[in-house]
């Protein structure tokens, strides 16, 4: 999955976003998968992502985490948990590993982290994504402090024209930062949005 790949900025800003995607193979082994799906979100909860959601229905900032649960598509989807360390990435890998649910797990974040982590819970890697950055007329992007917010969102459904406008809400103390990053997340249908570290970029964004 590459949804999770492309997201931008530093070293430092880019350790504390952890993405975990947990999905049956559609024709192979969704049908019994909501059980399972479902054991995912109850493992992931009990190290307290900053987001989770359901390809198909949304993510915990729009609906609560028992409605997510309690209605998983019994034909499967596709389910994601953010974090924003890397302690936490780790003990839900390492309890996920132990729950054995046979079915693929995505983690994206900083390369070496994921594979420290990977290999500390006995995890063979059975595959490696690389971004290769952004191709083509590059000078119609935005700014890159937004598409630092807007790439969190791997299906670009938070808009760069949002960022701004929410920017400048913090910037005048119309809205502090967190209830604007809670106002992107909203947007990511899937939860892969990591609305801690969307605070602080914005923060940062407001004051530049």
């Amino acid at each position: 999955m590459t949804h999770t790949l492309h997201r931008m900025g530093t070293k430092e800003s880019l350790s504390g976003d952890y993405i975990f995607l947990m999905m049956p193979a559609f024709g192979i082994n969704n049908a019994d998968s909501a059980p399972k799906l479902r054991k995912f979100f109850e493992i992931a909860l009990r190290h307290k992502p900053v987001n989770m959601g359901d390809a198909k229905r949304s993510n915990m900032h729009v609906l609560s985490t028992l409605e997510l649960m309690d209605n998983i598509d019994k034909k499967g989807t596709v389910v994601h948990a953010v974090y924003d360390n890397e302690e936490a990435a780790a003990r839900a890998l390492k309890d996920l590993k132990d729950a054995d649910l046979g079915l693929s797990l995505v983690v994206s974040g900083i390369f070496e982290n994921v594979k420290k982590q990977c290999q500390k819970v006995g995890i063979h890697r059975h595959g490696v994504n690389y971004s290769l950055g952004i191709w083509g007329k590059t000078e119609k992007l935005p700014p890159e402090n937004v598409l630092e917010i807007t790439t969190m969102c791997g299906h670009g459904l938070v808009s760069a024209a949002l960022v701004s406008s929410l920017a400048e809400d913090v910037k005048a103390g119309r809205k502090n930062a967190e209830s604007a990053a809670k106002e992107m997340a909203k947007m990511c249908d899937c939860g892969v949005f990591n609305p801690v570290r969307a605070a602080r970029l914005v923060a940062a964004l407001a004051a530049a």
